[in-house]
């Protein structure tokens, strides 16, 4: 069976076509048919050796990614979430060895797999997982009201434009920071202020709101030099393990690690109700073929892609 992998950790021009075991479904999993499976950051360390710890436990080939959409050609014993062969889904995937998202057929618990938005393709669907999960934990961490402030950098991307509209459908105001070109993406998003992009994230927000927002999600990694723009008492979410150190204006530090919702269920089902409500928006930056992952990872790396990569098996 084809899967993109990696022999040794490396650029882009690492990732290859190898052939991996066929595998099966066993009681409470269902097997993917994979058609699609989305490119995202995580993936790019995983390939580069920054998170080498956590893939070296069995020898290579290491296949990457978190995201998949296909259909199910396999259910085990013990299935009760109504999958059915034949059905169109989507899953969140945590890598480890060859169980990664970048293979032509994978075997998941039966709670990480839901049905795909309808009128979605494949390629859509698979950008929803891993990224919508994600922007609903860091919500669920900072725990926002109806009616407070969030502040979202890294809006145009996919984990900031998640965590913008699920904000939106949660009835809080939303403020970020974009660069010229994607003020209009961020007016699509559904933003109610947008700051200009600059070196001085703090001073722009504190133009609007001078006592500092009621949170932040930092999608744009920003790190310390956000913490400005929260008021005293408010709260902050890293998506990459961020620590500030020292207790800062008792502002709450929280970490947003999405392998803590795998086979959560019900909110990757709801995420699939808001895409089909028009809730969120699902966004393709192109596609390529399994021989070449490499140049997805390359675009990736490059910046300014406003939608993922996705890799497709036919």
């Amino acid at each position: 069976m084809r899967a993109v992998g990696l022999m040794v950790h490396g650029g882009p021009e690492v990732l290859q076509v190898v052939d991996v075991p066929e595998v099966h479904a066993g009681p409470g999993q269902v097997r993917l048919r994979v058609h699609a499976a989305a490119v995202n950051p995580t993936d790019t360390m995983a390939r580069n050796g920054s998170r080498a710890k956590m893939q070296q436990k069995d020898p290579p080939p290491y296949v990457p990614g978190m995201d998949v959409a296909g259909i199910v050609d396999e259910v085990g014993a013990g299935v009760t979430t109504g999958v059915r062969v034949g059905d169109r889904v989507m899953a969140m995937v945590c890598p480890d060895g060859t169980h990664g998202a970048y293979r032509e057929q994978i075997v998941l618990d039966q709670r990480a797999v839901v049905a795909a938005p309808k009128g979605t393709s494949h390629v859509e669907a698979c950008t929803l997982p891993m990224n919508g999960l994600t922007a609903r934990l860091s919500l669920d961490l900072m725990g926002l009201e109806p009616g407070q402030v969030l502040a979202v950098t890294g809006g145009p991307g996919a984990y900031g434009g998640y965590v913008i509209q699920l904000a939106k459908t949660e009835g809080l105001t939303v403020i970020a920071d974009a660069a010229a070109k994607d003020k209009a993406l961020l007016q699509a998003l559904g933003v109610d202020i947008i700051i200009p992009r600059s070196d001085d994230l703090a001073g722009q927000v504190r133009r609007h709101f001078p006592d500092g927002v009621d949170g932040l999600a930092d999608g744009a990694l920003l790190n310390a030099a956000a913490i400005p723009a929260i008021r005293d008492g408010g709260v902050f979410t890293a998506i990459r393990g961020f620590e500030p150190g020292d207790a800062v204006r008792g502002i709450r530090f929280t970490q947003t690690w999405v392998r803590t919702y795998d086979g959560e269920y019900e909110k990757l089902d709801r995420l699939r109700e808001l895409a089909e409500a028009g809730k969120l928006t699902l966004r393709v930056a192109g596609t390529v073929a399994p021989e070449d992952a490499g140049k997805a990872h390359a675009a990736l790396e490059a910046g300014g892609s406003r939608g993922r990569w996705v890799i497709t098996f036919p």
